[in-house]
């Protein structure tokens, strides 16, 4: 999305992720999973939100956690570190990716901790698990499922999966520059962070959303990243997830900054929200 003055996606839950260690990188000597954790992912924010969202609805801290479409599984390793008795699982296709993240793991936890964690190579339909307090659908993720069933299925299965009293927690993008075929840049230290939405079908509500890095060289990490995802409404959204069967089903809205009108990184929870160029929300259903 475009920079406005009204919130926007790369400028409210993303604006304070972390940068890029120093020094010129290129196309060529650039990891790209390495690109995307320090561009896009803030899992501490992330872990904050889930934590104060269980003291404020259950008046505990929640200790299992699964991640679905986990990628490199950072946020499941924030979660193992942020408490000792917290154990998490993540869940992905993606074999190269999942690889890559265990690789990076083993410098970012010990033994004990490394004991608390795990991620398992399957389909996030049919993974069968012992239930746990908490799932993350994060990074909009389950937007690739395109259809009404497709959708309402894989919640189902979320529910299946949660203890009761247990949280889903979900993130999701829009407002009125998500519908329009553009690039939005972001300078970061060492390199330039690009969305590119690539593609848009009014007709189907199909959009392809591509991810690029851009280096000081002139060099460009093209396609690094692409997404071929529906691009889902909040109203439908919290219809399927109720049709799965959950029992409470809360959107928490971004506050917005007084002096640049951009979004302040707090999320509270509201039936209204501005009709802005560009939002992202977090949604929780409670089982």
């Amino acid at each position: 999305m475009a920079n406005t003055k009204s919130k926007n996606k790369s400028k409210s839950k993303r604006r304070e992720k972390k940068k890029a260690s120093k020094g010129w990188m290129t196309a060529e000597t650039a990891d790209r999973h390495d690109l995307y954790e320090k561009s896009v992912q803030n899992t501490e924010s992330e872990i904050d939100f889930v934590d104060d969202t269980w003291m404020k609805l259950r008046g505990r801290h929640a200790n299992l956690l699964r991640e679905d479409f986990c990628g490199t599984a950072q946020t499941s390793v924030e979660w193992v570190l942020r408490r000792e008795d917290n154990r998490a699982i993540g869940v992905d296709l993606d074999e190269e990716v999942v690889d890559w993240g265990r690789r990076r793991t083993e410098g970012r936890l010990d033994e004990e901790q490394a004991a608390r964690f795990d991620v398992l190579i399957e389909d996030v339909r049919k993974v069968d698990l012992d239930p746990v307090d908490t799932i993350l659908a994060m990074n909009f993720s389950y937007y690739l499922f395109k259809t009404r069933e497709g959708l309402r299925e894989y919640f189902a299965r979320v529910r299946e999966g949660l203890l009761d009293g247990g949280l889903f927690f979900l993130d999701s993008y829009g407002g009125s520059e998500s519908f329009e075929e553009m690039e939005e840049e972001r300078d970061l230290d060492g390199f330039t962070y690009v969305w590119d939405q690539h593609h848009y079908n009014p007709i189907s509500g199909d959009v392809i959303n591509k991810i690029h890095f851009r280096f000081p060289d002139g060099t460009e990490m093209s396609d690094a990243f692409t997404y071929e995802w529906r691009l889902w409404t909040l109203p439908e959204l919290q219809e399927l997830l109720l049709e799965a069967g959950f029992s409470n089903v809360t959107v928490y809205w971004e506050g917005t900054e007084d002096d640049s009108e951009e979004g302040d990184g707090e999320f509270l929870p509201t039936t209204t929200g501005e009709a802005c160029a560009g939002w992202i929300a977090y949604i929780v259903a409670e089982k």
